[in-house]
């Protein structure tokens, strides 16, 4: 059965492209928007790089208000960081509907880039949480992008763990999960390395790279590592079974194999 395909027409209609209008000018219609996240409007201000804005997207109505169709995050992050105007895209004489089909054209036609994709243009920014990661990886031999014995597929939970705790938990991640199970396909699960990761990072000062790695062996292999960490995240249903529930319980698992046998004023409390 042939997949059915919905498209969103716009008529014919005048546009204006890179013209600088003041943010206090631009108005937004709930009708049409998405509902407008303070916080994520905060992150964006903090990071603003002015010259990577972009263009707002906007509807000129027929009383000359002009209303953003789709970019009200970053009116709002200009806001907070004090920038008086932006570059918009200006659309005439749509109505309330098309302003809300031309919303969803914009976001449907705007994919955020693959993960492989963002480290290697990062890469060839020199950017230094790509650059830091690259470095790393190389020193052990690794690639990033899919898995194997020599790559690690999970691109996203390698760079969260160099960007949450640096590269050296990285390093260490990377040298624990190899002298635990050696050189696998297993031993580089996004998973695993993301729990890893995770308690090096927030107890590093407290850890025995060696003894970690024989704890985590002594657990059992990557293997059935795995198999253990999909098996108790499923136990919280649907919504607890996405990646960050199983770093989260890889997390959990590695913090147990650790204070197994330990007096309880030497375990690791999470």
């Amino acid at each position: 059965m042939p997949k059915p395909q919905y498209n969103y027409d716009l008529p014919p209609h005048k546009v204006e492209y890179g013209l600088e209008v003041a943010v206090s000018d631009l108005d937004i219609d709930p009708q049409a928007q998405r509902t407008l996240s303070e916080p994520r409007a905060q992150r964006m201000a903090d990071n603003l790089v002015v010259e990577a804005i972009g263009l707002i997207i906007v509807s000129e109505r027929d009383d000359g208000k002009k209303y953003i169709v789709d970019g009200q995050h970053r009116k709002r992050a200009c806001e907070l960081a004090g920038i008086p105007t932006v570059k918009v895209e200006i659309h005439y004489g749509l109505t309330l509907d098309q302003e809300a089909k031309l919303f969803l054209i914009k976001n449907r036609e705007s994919h955020k880039p693959r993960p492989i994709d963002e480290y290697h243009v990062g890469l060839t920014g020199g950017v230094p949480l790509f650059v830091d990661t690259d470095r790393v990886l190389k020193a052990h031999n690794l690639t990033l992008g899919s898995t194997s014995t020599n790559g690690v597929g999970a691109v996203s939970g390698v760079l969260r763990i160099v960007e949450r705790w640096g590269a050296d938990a990285l390093d260490r991640t990377l040298t624990v999960a190899e002298e635990a199970w050696g050189r696998t396909e297993q031993t580089w699960d996004g998973m695993l390395l993301g729990g890893i990761g995770q308690f090096l990072g927030r107890f590093g000062g407290e850890i025995d790279d060696q003894e970690l790695s024989k704890r985590l062996l002594e657990s059992g292999s990557a293997a059935a590592w795995r198999a253990e960490i999909l098996t108790q995240s499923s136990r919280g249903g649907f919504n607890n079974s996405g990646t960050g529930s199983r770093v989260t319980t890889a997390y959990r698992l590695v913090a147990q194999a650790w204070n197994r046998r330990r007096k309880a004023a030497n375990r690791i409390e999470i």
